[in-house]
């Protein structure tokens, strides 16, 4: 009995709870579309804007995302 009474006073030990997992789904998301905007470009071995700038840019900016949806802690109650 008192086994049960443990068991529902603790907390969830998991590590993420689903906004971290939603924030880092959105953050696969950026990483697919920068390297998805790095192929686009026209230019001879990617050496034109789009392939050399902006898809990086938007590559890093989603490992930026990532390293915040695992460090996001939430509101406490």
């Amino acid at each position: 009995m008192n086994y049960i009474k443990i068991m529902n006073n603790q907390k969830s030990k998991l590590a993420f709870n689903s906004t971290n997992y939603l924030l880092m789904i959105i953050g696969i998301i950026i990483l697919s579309l920068g390297f998805y905007i790095m192929t686009l470009d026209n230019e001879t071995y990617g050496f034109g804007f789009i392939g050399l700038t902006l898809g990086p840019s938007i590559v890093v900016f989603g490992f930026l995302f990532e390293i915040v949806a695992i460090l996001y802690r939430g509101k406490k109650n």
